[in-house]
């Protein structure tokens, strides 16, 4: 019962639509442009680093949040795996739109600080380093890939296997939501 109330915690967080909110803001419809996923990579793409860092923020928070409460409130990293699983499944499938959600990234970036901080600290520090040697680009993508590697130093391989199960996910969202680019609002894809 208390991994289905942390799920479920983790997943009414993860259906918020932080990213649409903060686009919106800038004028931008984030299903309308570039890839057309509602989340912090496209805010990135189409509003920049300087108007984006809130979408980055909001979306690892909605899976931070609830994973680090049940981990306060229900106790072990269990609980809080199944707030960060909610929150991921809630950005990828959100309600009343299941079909136009997100690939719920930042959310394991924000749930990866909740369920091992130490690993997730390491690889933020890798992801600074190889964005200040490359980009950010890069920086953000070893560390995601970097963190159960990490995680091995510093964890159960318990824990190691539970993300592995959370990246699989991302990985099927990869592949089953390969979008088109979006229309730029007047019916013309976006040229790159």
């Amino acid at each position: 019962m208390e991994y289905g109330l942390a799920a479920l915690m983790g997943y009414l967080f993860g259906a918020l639509p932080i990213s649409l909110i903060v686009a919106r803001r800038h004028g931008v419809d984030l299903r309308r442009t570039g890839d057309g996923n509602p989340g912090a990579w496209n805010a990135l793409e189409q509003l920049g680093a300087r108007r984006a860092w809130p979408a980055f923020v909001g979306d690892g928070a909605k899976a931070f949040v609830p994973a680090a409460a049940a981990q306060l409130l229900l106790g072990g990293f269990w609980p809080a795996y199944a707030a960060v699983a909610g929150a991921m499944v809630g950005h990828a499938f959100p309600l009343p739109r299941p079909s136009q959600g997100g690939k719920s990234i930042m959310c394991f970036v924000g749930g990866a600080f909740a369920l091992s901080p130490a690993a997730a600290a390491a690889c933020a520090l890798l992801a600074l380093t190889t964005t200040a040697a490359t980009s950010f680009a890069y920086g953000a993508r070893i560390a995601v890939f970097a963190f159960p590697l990490v995680q091995l130093i510093t964890d159960p391989v318990e824990h190691v296997a539970g993300t592995g199960a959370l990246m699989t996910f991302i990985g099927a969202l990869f592949v089953s939501r390969r979008r088109a680019p979006a229309s730029d609002g007047r019916g013309a894809a976006p040229t790159r």
